[in-house]
């Protein structure tokens, strides 16, 4: 596995987990903008090959 991929992994595990965190807490901003990331790198990682579990 590479560099990439798993900086992409792991930036989804930490975007996965804020935003269950925001939405226990109830931060509407913030599990908006964390979506918007996780939207972002799942694109960023199909386009680049990269294969990632649904």
């Amino acid at each position: 596995m590479g560099e990439f991929t798993t900086t992409i992994e792991r930036r989804l595990d930490q975007a996965y987990e804020g935003l269950k965190e925001a939405r226990c807490t109830g931060d509407e901003y913030l599990a908006d903008a964390l979506s918007a990331e996780i939207e972002d790198l799942r694109r960023l990682a199909d386009d680049h090959g990269v294969p990632l579990p649904r």
